[in-house]
């Protein structure tokens, strides 16, 4: 019987709901249809990307759509404006915890993931009291940049095959 790695059965793709960017640490995060991301550093405009020298791990974040809901109801809300997160990229359609060390492509952007993006304190402030632990599990992934190019507002988010997983 031939044994298949269910941890690399990704045939879902996702979906860019909503992307912003914060020009500077606890500043405003402004939401836009479309960005430019470079190789290595993230995404032009951003905080993350002003301090990029190719080795950072938080180079692009992104949450789930879903857990915008989720998050929301633990707070006693419909849900969360994308904004209050402060993540880059707002995504639906796939589970991002499932693209942790993996390679994935966010338009013509390849993308690999780090691990989870935790929460912050400033979720607290954003969210109110609660906001911190309601976003724990379901603050979604911090990438690295391979390849650079533009991310927009509709692009596909879609797992890259490597050689071992075919």
């Amino acid at each position: 019987m031939e044994t298949i790695d269910i941890k690399s059965t990704i045939p879902q793709t996702g979906k860019v709901e909503w992307i912003g960017i914060s020009p500077a640490r606890r500043s405003s995060v402004t939401a836009l249809p479309e960005v430019s991301v470079q190789a290595g550093t993230g995404i032009d405009g951003d905080h993350h990307c002003a301090r990029g020298n190719g080795e950072g791990k938080r180079q692009v974040t992104l949450i789930q759509r879903e857990h915008l809901d989720v998050v929301g109801k633990i707070l006693g809300r419909d849900s969360i404006a994308p904004t209050l997160t402060r993540r880059n990229l707002v995504v639906s359609g796939v589970n991002l915890i499932a693209l942790k060390d993996r390679q994935f492509r966010v338009g013509d952007v390849l993308l690999e993931g780090t691990g989870p993006c935790a929460p912050c304190s400033l979720m607290e402030d954003n969210l109110g009291p609660g906001g911190y632990n309601a976003m724990r599990g379901h603050g979604g992934i911090t990438t690295r940049v391979l390849e650079g190019g533009t991310i927009r507002v509709g692009d596909q988010v879609a797992v890259v095959a490597v050689a071992s997983d075919e």
